[in-house]
């Protein structure tokens, strides 16, 4: 990983940190083995997302941008479908008990 630092607007150290998997020799940012469209970046997480990313790894197995990339393709559909008027619900299959999920 490369890393440079800078200083916010609040004169705290920031470190701006790219994946070495994200760049090349020439500068570019193509991850070798992965698809020409592959998009990488660099993402804080609260620590109570990064303790669910980790159980979500532990039950799944999956990786983090796999994980990642699953999260952002649900979150554009399940958006779509509540902009379009519709509701999402969730029913326990055992009781038959139906819940609306807000997403706020």
């Amino acid at each position: 990983m490369t890393a440079r630092a800078d200083n916010s607007s609040t004169g705290e150290d920031v470190v701006r940190a790219r994946p070495a998997a994200c760049q090349r020799a020439d500068g570019g940012s193509q991850a070798t083995g992965l698809p020409q469209a592959v998009d990488c970046m660099a993402i804080a997480l609260i620590p109570q997302v990064r303790a669910s990313l980790q159980r979500l790894q532990d039950r799944t197995n999956l990786s983090q941008t796999d994980i990642t990339n699953r999260a952002i393709t649900l979150y554009e559909f399940v958006e779509a479908q509540l902009s379009a008027g519709r509701e999402l619900l969730i029913r326990d299959e055992d009781t038959g008990e139906i819940q609306r999920v807000l997403i706020a």
